[in-house]
């Protein structure tokens, strides 16, 4: 199993192991070549990052090797890392994933910031609000939004069972298995509200692109999380057709964006009778990543 990666096997240190994995993955144009090989290793030897340093020096045996050799074959096929471990964390919180889940991603943590700001300069961060995540995935943003608001309880929906599976389970782990319900439907279709926040990452990649986007998304990420039609904006048509009837007084619909949709997704809004509260939030690239709305 150690044939891919040339020179990795049994009486290999540890820190050589790092070594031969991180150079198979820089000539295979993997820009985190480094970290991932530590990562992998590590994990394939069940070791923290102390003791990967502190044992560097240790060689590995022949089960070790082919672990390790194991998560470097599924890495050079771009696999991402958090895939290979079967987790991710997002705003501090670890979650568990799977084949089910998009990964979480630093950009959707926009989300979690704008909500906060929101409930922060309106005094509401310790009232009793009712959350829903349309599209919940992992539960990431729904979790994250309830690590913040102690008092807060949260809905999750999804089309897929498995990613409900996924959600709750993360839930259930973080102690939020009180707080939380997930429903399998279709946007919001078996919900009637009231909510104070409705927050979504739907899908927004439009079905003639998704072919060219990065292997460790289009080959690893569930195409339903992913494709928005034909032109990206199917699931924002949904969500806006839903949100007035869903919304609280006073509530805040939160949404995010792939680049370049800002004008798109507001005009959306603007017909379905919502009032659009931009600009949207930038996010660390200074792409306008998350947009609130308000219905009258």
């Amino acid at each position: 199993m150690s044939g891919r990666i040339p020179g990795l096997r049994a009486d290999t240190s540890v820190a050589k192991a790092c070594e031969l994995l991180t150079n198979a993955f820089r000539l295979a144009g993997i820009d985190s070549a480094q970290a991932d090989a530590r990562i992998l290793v590590a994990h394939a030897l069940k070791l923290d990052r102390t003791a990967l340093i502190t044992q560097g020096e240790r060689e590995i045996d022949a089960r070790e090797a082919d672990a390790i050799a194991a998560r470097a074959s599924r890495r050079l096929g771009h696999e991402p890392v958090s895939r290979i471990l079967g987790a991710k964390e997002f705003w501090s919180l670890p979650l568990r994933i799977s084949p089910a889940v998009l990964v979480p991603r630093p950009d959707t943590e926009t989300m979690v910031e704008l909500a906060l700001d929101w409930t922060l300069s309106r005094g509401l961060r310790m009232e009793k609000l009712r959350v829903l995540d349309i599209g919940t995935g992992s539960g990431a943003i729904l979790l994250a939004l309830l690590s913040e608001f102690e008092n807060a309880v949260g809905t999750g929906t999804d089309i897929s069972e498995e990613a409900i599976a996924v959600a709750r389970g993360n839930a259930d782990q973080l102690g939020f298995k009180e707080r939380t319900q997930f429903h399998a439907c279709d946007f919001a279709a078996a919900l009637e509200g009231p909510f104070d926040l409705i927050v979504s990452n739907p899908p927004y990649i439009s079905s003639s692109e998704i072919e060219s986007l990065d292997p460790e998304v289009r080959d690893f990420d569930p195409r339903l999380a992913l494709d928005g039609g034909a032109d990206g904006l199917a699931a924002y048509r949904a969500i806006a057709a839903d949100a007035r009837r869903l919304l609280a007084p006073a509530g805040r619909l939160m949404v995010e964006l792939g680049q370049g949709q800002e004008d798109a997704v507001s005009a959306l809004f603007t017909a379905a009778g919502l009032t659009v509260l931009g600009p949207a939030r930038k996010d660390l690239n200074g792409i306008g990543r998350a947009l609130a709305a308000s219905a009258p």
